[in-house]
């Protein structure tokens, strides 16, 4: 069970800067496999640091919010 509860990321103020995958999940409000398959297809720039996947936030969100294409 996530330690976040699910309302925490109401909106892009309160992401922290650099985020995991559960992050990109309760901001998005979809599950881990989903959150995965975004990553897995790059529909934007993530990091890889042993087992860890860590994505910036300002990429994140300009992805979001439509500022560019993967």
């Amino acid at each position: 069970m996530s330690k976040h509860s699910n309302d925490k990321y109401m909106n892009s103020v309160t992401l922290p800067e650099v985020l995991k995958v559960e992050d990109i999940q309760l901001f998005l409000g979809i599950g881990r496999v989903q959150a995965y398959e975004l990553i897995k297809k790059n529909e934007f720039h993530s990091v890889k640091i042993g087992r860890a996947i860590r994505v910036s936030k300002s990429i994140f969100l300009k992805w979001f919010n439509g500022e560019f294409a993967s």
